[in-house]
């Protein structure tokens, strides 16, 4: 949490696949995509090199992590990224933004979904970018249940500018939002108080496991709504740290035939912290993927 806490602060200067049945995979082949905070260094200091190193690794899509702020795509206006990605062969069907309800040193951050987010969108439509996500909230964006359902109405009102640009806005938890207060869970009030044709949710599959949550039953209770995921590992020690996908605990294979149910329609490996190189571990990470989930 601490580094994804630290990277927002500097950045305010696809795992995607429809998976539902082998059927379904014969005619269409797969789409494997990476967020690309498990990248961050390296997209900062050379995203035009690293973009070329992730793509002959094979992953084919990428989810965006750095648009708040200077408002353009690791430095680049939308078209010259847009750009970049095509010559790659990737596409970036999703990218991550920030609340802005916090001020940075005093101003309010543009390009967040509080301050310039019309520009924000009119910036994704150029780079082909079909959702656009709420990625976190810092501590003081988050407080009581009431801030909560105040975030789902900001999250309705930005998901009605999303939606006139063919968009669709969508919500990424950590593990706070699991945490009860009066015996109620802040996701079920997102859930609940968003409307589901405005805003839906990419389900980051490590968090909400680490909080204690099948992501099955959850797709159960709330069929369709789930059209991203993060799939990240979680190691076997009692810390229960981030780890390369097949290398931890979770049965991604029983969360994976379930695709259909949640709604499915892109995924993305993320690997917040790695024990060594990050694209040692993306390698490990794709490799167990397309061995035995796609």
């Amino acid at each position: 949490m601490t580094s994804r806490r630290a990277f927002v602060k500097s950045a305010a200067l696809l795992s995607a696949g429809v998976l539902a049945a082998p059927a379904l995979l014969a005619k269409s082949p797969s789409t494997i995509g990476l967020q690309l905070y498990t990248l961050r260094d390296a997209m900062q200091q050379d995203p035009a090199g690293t973009l070329v190193r992730l793509a002959k690794l094979g992953y084919n899509s990428v989810e965006g992590a750095t648009y708040t702020g200077n408002q353009k795509f690791y430095g680049m206006e939308p078209a010259a990224f847009a750009k970049v990605l095509k010559q790659n062969g990737l596409i970036m069907p999703s990218s991550h933004y920030l609340l802005g309800e916090q001020e940075n040193n005093g101003q309010a951050t543009q390009g967040t979904i509080l301050h310039g987010w019309d520009k924000a969108v009119d910036d994704a439509a150029q780079v082909g970018i079909k959702y656009m996500v709420c990625a976190w909230l810092t501590e003081s964006e988050r407080g009581d249940l009431d801030h909560y359902k105040l975030l789902a109405e900001r999250l309705n009102k930005a998901g009605e500018r999303c939606k006139k640009a063919g968009i669709q806005m969508a919500y990424h938890n950590h593990d706070f939002e699991f945490a009860a207060q009066n015996g109620k869970l802040p996701y079920d009030v997102l859930l609940k108080e968003t409307d589901k044709n405005l805003v839906q949710m990419e389900l980051d599959l490590y968090w909400a496991t680490k909080a204690g949550h099948d992501p099955v039953e959850l797709f159960k209770k709330n069929p369709g709504r789930f059209p991203l995921w993060h799939v990240k590992d979680m190691d076997k020690t009692p810390q229960r740290n981030f780890t390369e996908v097949g290398n931890g605990s979770i049965d991604f294979k029983r969360i994976f035939a379930q695709a259909k149910v949640a709604g499915m329609k892109y995924f993305f490996v993320e690997q917040d912290q790695t024990p060594g190189s990050p694209f040692d571990s993306i390698q490990q990470s794709i490799t167990h993927i397309k061995r035995n989930l796609v």
